[in-house]
C-alpha cells in the first residue's frame, strides 16, 4: 500500500482515482454476445456456457428435485445463520414500506402517490471462486416484500451443470423458485430479451465482473432498467488514535480479497495509526487463503495522512466510497458530515462484514464514485411510484384560471381549452 502524507487539495482528484479499465474493447465483445442471445435465445445461452464455463447444459432451469437435494446438503449451522440474516434483512426492509397519504393542495384538489411493485425483475448472482449466496438475500427479500410478481434468478453452474447447494437453499428459503444455471453476459442478455426458457424482465439487479457490468449498461441503453452502475468493491476507513489497528487492517483486507481490481483506503490524522495498521495488514495477509488476490488489490490502495479529521471527512466525501467505516472517538459527529457514501459503519465494533451479511442493511451499493448520486438497493428499488389526482367541480373552479394562464403563456391552447371547456360546461 502506498502511504501519502498531507496531500494538497488540488491533488486529491488524482490521488483518489480508481483502477482504470479499457471499456471500449470490452463493450464490443459484450455487445456481440448480447446480440447472439437476443437472436438465438437458449441456443446462444448454451453455446456461451460451454465456451466460458466449460459446461454442456441440458436443462437451463433448476428442477424441484435439485432444490430438494441441495437443501439436504447444507450444514444446519449455515442454514440457521442464513435464516437469522434473512429475518434481520426483512425487518429492515419492511420498515421502508410507506402508507399512501392524500394531500389536498387546495380545496377540491387532491393528490396522492401509490407504490406499485415492478412486475418482473431479474437477479444476477455471481459464481466463480466465491458464490455470493448472501446477495440472494439482499435482492430477493426486498423483491418479495415489494410484491414483484415474477422473480428470475440467474447464476453460473460448475462444469457438471451443478449449482452450489447453499445457493439453492437460500433461494428456496425466501421463496424464489425460478433459478437458471446461466452466468456472465449471456445471463444478462437472457433476462433482458427473454429466451424460450428464461422470462424477459423489466429490471435487472446484482453485482458481477467487468463483463457483467458492461452487459448491464448496454441492455440499459436498449431499454431494460438496472439497479445502478457498478464496479469493483471498495472500502474506506476514517480512523483516529482510538481505533484498534488490527480491526482496521481486517476491514481493509475483507474488501481487498474481493478481487484484484478492488481498492481500499485508510484516512487518518495519526502517523502511528498508519504505522500500526500497515504492520497489521502485512501480518494478517499471510494467513488469508485469498492472499494473492488481496495483495494485488493492495497495490491499488493507499494510506493517507491528513492534518485533521474534518479534512479527512472532506477528502472521503470527494472519494464517495461504497463502504465507509468511521473508527473515531467522535464517530457520531463525523457521521453527520457524510455526504457521499453507499453505507456507513460507526465505531470499532461495526465491521463492514456485518452489512455484507446480516445486520439488515443492503449490501448492493454504488461503487466507483457513484455514491455521489446513487443510493444502494432498498425496497424502493423494486417499486414504482405512481401519482394520482382528483379534482372536484369546485376544485377545478379554484385552480382553473391558474392552469389557463400558464397554458396560454406556453402557447399550448389545447391544454387551456381542456380546462375552459369544463369551466363553461
Amino acid at each position: 500500500m502506498q502511504t501519502v502524507q498531507y496531500p494538497d487539495k488540488k491533488d486529491w482528484a488524482a490521488l483518489l482515482q480508481r483502477p482504470a479499465m479499457d471499456t471500449a474493447a470490452l463493450e464490443s465483445k459484450v455487445a456481440a454476445i448480447l446480440q447472439a442471445v437476443q437472436q438465438e435465445g437458449d441456443a446462444a445461452v448454451k453455446f456461451y456456457a460451454k465456451q466460458f464455463d466449460q459446461v454442456e447444459l441440458d436443462n437451463v432451469q433448476v428442477s424441484s428435485a435439485e432444490f430438494a437435494e441441495a437443501s439436504a446438503m447444507v450444514d444446519p449451522a449455515l442454514k440457521q445463520a442464513i435464516l437469522q440474516a434473512s429475518q434481520n434483512i426483512a425487518r429492515f426492509h419492511k420498515a421502508q414500506q410507506e402508507v399512501a397519504a392524500v394531500i389536498e393542495t387546495m380545496p377540491g384538489v387532491q393528490c396522492w402517490r401509490r407504490s406499485v411493485a415492478i412486475d418482473k425483475v431479474g437477479l444476477y448472482i455471481p459464481g466463480g471462486s466465491a458464490p455470493l449466496f448472501s446477495t440472494i438475500l439482499m435482492l430477493g427479500i426486498p423483491a418479495k416484500i415489494a410484491g414483484c410478481r415474477e422473480i428470475v434468478l440467474c447464476t453460473p453452474s460448475n462444469a457438471k451443470g451443478q449449482l452450489p447447494p447453499v445457493i439453492l437453499f437460500t433461494a428456496q428459503a425466501i421463496g424464489i423458485d425460478k433459478v437458471y444455471k446461466i452466468g456472465g453476459v449471456q445471463a444478462i442478455g437472457a433476462m433482458a430479451y427473454g429466451t424460450e426458457t428464461v422470462p424477459k424482465v423489466y429490471k435487472i439487479f446484482g453485482p458481477g465482473n467487468q463483463y457483467v457490468t458492461a452487459a448491464k449498461q448496454l441492455v440499459n441503453k436498449a431499454g431494460t432498467a438496472i439497479d445502478m452502475p457498478a464496479g469493483p468493491s471498495e472500502v474506506a476507513v476514517l480512523a483516529d488514535e482510538t481505533c484498534v489497528p488490527a480491526f482496521v487492517a481486517a476491514d481493509l483486507l475483507s474488501q481487498a480479497e474481493h478481487g484484484a481490481d478492488s481498492q481500499v483506503l485508510l484516512v487518518t490524522n495519526s502517523p502511528q495509526v498508519i504505522q500500526d495498521v500497515e504492520a497489521a495488514v502485512k501480518a494478517q495477509l499471510l494467513a488469508l487463503p485469498r492472499q494473492q488476490t488481496a495483495s494485488l488489490a493492495l497495490n491499488n490502495s493507499k494510506l493517507i495522512l491528513v492534518h485533521n479529521l474534518d479534512e479527512g471527512m472532506e477528502l472521503l466525501n470527494e472519494y464517495a466510497p461504497e463502504h465507509l467505516i468511521i473508527a473515531c472517538k467522535e464517530e457520531e459527529a463525523l457521521a453527520g458530515k457524510v455526504i457521499n457514501a453507499g453505507s456507513v459503519f460507526l465505531g470499532n465494533y461495526s465491521p463492514e462484514s456485518a452489512g455484507d451479511y446480516a445486520s439488515g442493511t443492503n449490501h448492493t451499493l454504488p461503487t466507483n464514485g457513484h455514491a455521489r448520486a446513487y443510493s444502494g438497493v432498498s425496497l424502493d428499488s423494486f417499486l414504482k411510484k405512481i401519482t394520482y389526482q382528483r379534482l372536484s367541480r369546485e376544485g377545478l373552479q379554484q385552480i382553473g384560471a391558474t392552469i389557463e394562464q400558464m397554458a396560454a403563456a406556453e402557447g399550448l391552447l389545447a391544454h387551456k381549452q381542456a380546462v375552459t371547456i369544463r369551466l363553461n360546461y
